[in-house]
């Protein structure tokens, strides 16, 4: 690998395969004293995870999720005494997760969750804002159009990338009914409209799409044709999706890095995960 023409001069690097080295020291290296030093900050997109984690509610026949749930095994008592610790009782799609292809009929065939690429959970992000359209309209739908604008302005959107959508409504996360944002229609939360999802999937170079709600799709798109064109289209592209981010409000439209780091459950479709971006400061 060849660069002469860095950002910043202490990143110009000359070198050739195995030869991870910026002058004298190495490119983790330099990485982190970078975020030891703050020119690199470490922001935590996750919400915090507790039985008052807002989660999914299908109407029915449909099942439903549970929510999640600590059961105490001992804590510095006779049980165990000198530990604390607990089970968990959670589904794969609480709170902050990270859906597999195999999440989706459409991509039934695909990878499940332990199955997904290490190489493939650190990637680039595009963040498209749109919190204030959203503050207008709850409903608000991505389009095409809006991609193209955004990329006119910052550029293509990353190869092996995320698309984050910055809605605002990780201000919303501490309350279940303010977050689910239902009435007697339905939940109303923004989300992409079936041809902007289509278009993500099979012509985007990006890996996946990230959102603040409790799904990658809108409230509405049960209505939709085909319905939950993100979860239909981008699964089954052998995409990914992760939601009930936050702190999208501090990461600049180009520029971070996502680490998703989901737990590798063999057969899952799915998995609560730490997410964090990386940004140069």
């Amino acid at each position: 690998m060849r660069r002469h023409a860095g950002r910043k001069r202490d990143l110009n690097w000359d070198f050739g395969p195995g030869q991870g080295r910026i002058g004298t020291v190495s490119i983790l290296q330099a990485l982190v004293s970078a975020i030891r030093g703050g020119s690199v900050e470490v922001l935590d997109l996750t919400a915090p995870l507790s039985g008052d984690t807002p989660i999914l509610l299908l109407p029915e026949p449909f099942a439903n999720t549970i929510p999640f749930r600590l059961e105490e095994i001992s804590r510095y008592d006779d049980r165990g005494p000198a530990w604390y610790w607990n089970n968990i009782h959670t589904g794969e799609h609480t709170g902050t997760h990270f859906d597999a292809p195999i999440h989706w009929v459409t991509g039934r065939e695909q990878d499940d969750v332990s199955q997904v690429s290490p190489q493939r959970l650190i990637a680039p992000a595009a963040v498209i804002d749109v919190a204030e359209r959203v503050a207008a309209d709850p409903d608000f739908l991505l389009e095409v159009d809006d991609i193209r604008q955004w990329e006119a302005q910052h550029g293509p959107l990353p190869d092996g990338g995320w698309l984050l959508l910055r809605t605002g409504w990780d201000a919303r996360s501490g309350d279940q009914q303010e977050f689910l944002n239902a009435n007697e229609t339905g939940p109303h939360t923004p989300g992409v409209s079936v041809e902007a999802a289509k278009w993500l999937a099979e012509e985007s170079p990006v890996i996946g799409i990230g959102v603040e709600t409790v799904g990658t799709d809108a409230g509405a798109a049960h209505s939709f044709d085909p319905p939950f064109p993100c979860h239909s289209f981008l699964l089954g592209a052998g995409k990914y999706g992760l939601t009930q981010l936050q702190n999208l409000r501090h990461l600049p439209p180009t520029g971070a890095v996502v680490v998703a780091a989901p737990l590798p459950i063999v057969g899952g479709s799915g998995s609560p995960t730490r997410v964090l971006a990386l940004v140069e400061r």
